[in-house]
């Protein structure tokens, strides 16, 4: 890929552009702004606080084109085998296809599945938040525990955290994922069992995490109710029908999804409904109609003025000709405080990979480390970092133009300070400026984009969702790589089986390297 025209014309380029000046760009244009910004349904990205030009974005372009990105979302929209290594397809796109939704696989229809389960989703969720479905004591439900890891964790919490209104939902969704028993017991603590709903999702139904949980649950309702209360307080999102009636929950409430639905990819499935059951039926029909609407944009409008493809070339650009290999994810809205670390499993678990699909060595970096917070609050944590420390941390700032809430003088304040920083990045401070001190000097010329939402409602929170999944795969397209396996993820996890049975005996095996034996001799004295 390093050898093909569009990479070598662009390395080339990157090192002409070594003295590329952001602050000299703005003064020279004043049309820079329109010159590199996108906007569609209310969602505008200014990527003009990036060491770019005209001539860099047609490079980039022509690198899209070489590396055939449309063929290849062409590809996926149509139901192709884009997971080489697993050989399915990545169809999420048809999970909010919406009624009019015409996806397959190998000729076979996927949408009329999928609306077959959605259906029974809303009936499901509108007999509990209506108060018809109850637990099995007759009480109506009053709390939601949702046991899951991973995708099937951060994707509902994320959209949950973001768009629910303690003030005016009766409904308390909580959310279990860590296999620390500090996370299960504080859950559950203050929880009453005849009134709280359990959602386990896994799509194997073995996932060790979650299934530890839930049977930590089960112990918890089953000593309260007593073994026939599961089949009246479970619910199974999952594709294992008999793992799922092994456990005692009733088959009309297990919701399957499908092996081409990946797991960071599956909130638009039964995975989300968490996400129905804490805010209702019409905002999750409004979740997927908002990324349908990005699919859409993503699927239609040219390269030049995609917004997925545009943050995928900008960061292409920034990592792979600008070496910088960090990306902060800084949501000014307190609502989206879990969409960097949903974002640092899309990103890292899709794109973290060091084979091309056909098994050789990819010879570039794909993918950045992802961090993030909410602004302001990081502003007081790490961005020191971001404006003075000597590597170079690219940012996507995301505001709300509307924050849906009536105390103007903090929206105006959040507002200000997103476009600082962003300004103050780009400009920086010279000794002159700092009057000779320098140790209030800045850098600049640092880059970021900004991500600017008319407002934030579950409409917008889809097609959010969408641009960066979409953003994600363009760059593994580019990179030649698999975005949708995440065999990184399985060493471990035999490891742990390996070892779980050594902690529980204390019998540390000879065959054991000397670190882990020590660690284990350790851990074993000192729990006597």
């Amino acid at each position: 890929m390093s050898q093909s025209p569009a990479w070598k014309a662009l390395s080339a380029h990157a090192a002409d552009q070594q003295r590329l000046v952001m602050a000299d760009l703005f003064a020279a244009d004043s049309q820079r702004f329109a010159r590199f910004s996108a906007s569609a349904a209310g969602m505008l990205l200014d990527y003009s606080k990036n060491r770019i030009t005209t001539r860099t974005m047609d490079l980039l372009c022509e690198l899209a084109g070489e590396r055939e990105v449309e063929a290849r979302r062409d590809a996926m929209f149509a139901g192709e085998i884009l997971n080489s290594t697993e050989q399915r397809a990545a169809l999420h796109v048809a999970l909010r296809g919406g009624a009019d939704g015409d996806y397959s696989i190998d000729g076979d229809d996927v949408s009329t599945a999928v609306t077959a389960v959605l259906a029974r989703m809303q009936a499901f969720t509108n007999g509990v938040r209506g108060g018809e479905t109850v637990g099995a004591t007759g009480k109506r439900f009053t709390d939601v525990v949702a046991i899951g890891i991973g995708g099937s964790h951060l994707g509902p919490e994320m959209a949950v955290t973001a768009l629910r209104n303690p003030a005016s939902e009766s409904l308390n969704v909580h959310f279990i994922a860590n296999v620390d028993g500090h996370d299960v017991l504080h859950k559950l603590m203050h929880l009453n069992a005849e009134t709280t709903l359990i959602v386990v999702a896994s799509k194997t139904f073995t996932t060790q995490e979650t299934m530890t949980n839930a049977t930590t649950v089960k112990a918890w309702i089953t000593h309260i109710m007593g073994a026939d209360a599961v089949a009246g307080h479970f619910v199974a999102l999952s594709t294992n029908t008999e793992a799922v009636a092994a456990f005692g929950i009733k088959a009309e409430w297990m919701f399957p999804f499908w092996d081409w639905v990946g797991g960071r990819y599956s909130l638009w499935s039964a995975i989300g409904l968490p996400i129905a059951l804490a805010l209702g039926w019409p905002p999750f029909e409004a979740l997927l109609a908002g990324a349908r609407e990005m699919d859409n944009h993503f699927r239609t409008v040219p390269l030049a003025e995609n917004l997925p493809v545009l943050l995928a070339l900008i960061g292409i650009w920034n990592i792979n000709f600008q070496g910088h290999d960090c990306l902060a994810i800084l949501p000014y809205d307190e609502r989206l405080k879990r969409l960097p670390a949903f974002l640092q499993q899309l990103d890292m678990e899709s794109n973290g990979k060091s084979v091309t699909q056909s098994g050789e060595a990819v010879g570039t970096a794909t993918g950045p480390v992802v961090f993030g917070e909410p602004g302001t609050n990081g502003q007081h944590a790490f961005y020191q970092l971001l404006h003075q420390g000597p590597q170079v941390v690219p940012a996507d700032f995301i505001a709300v133009a509307n924050p849906g809430h009536g105390l103007k003088d903090h929206h105006d304040q959040l507002l200000s300070n997103v476009l600082a920083q962003s300004r103050a990045l780009m400009l920086g401070r010279t000794l002159a400026e700092a009057d000779g001190n320098p140790h209030r000097v800045f850098a600049g010329n640092r880059p970021s984009n900004t991500l600017v939402l008319e407002h934030l409602d579950a409409h917008m929170m889809g097609q959010l969702i969408a641009l960066y999944e979409h953003k994600v795969f363009v760059q593994g397209i580019i990179w030649g790589i698999n975005s949708f396996d995440q065999w990184g993820v399985e060493l471990g996890k035999e490891l742990a089986g390996q070892l779980l049975a050594p902690i529980s005996t204390r019998q540390v095996p000879k065959t054991t390297d000397s670190s882990t034996a020590g660690l284990l001799h350790t851990i074993n004295e000192w729990r006597k």
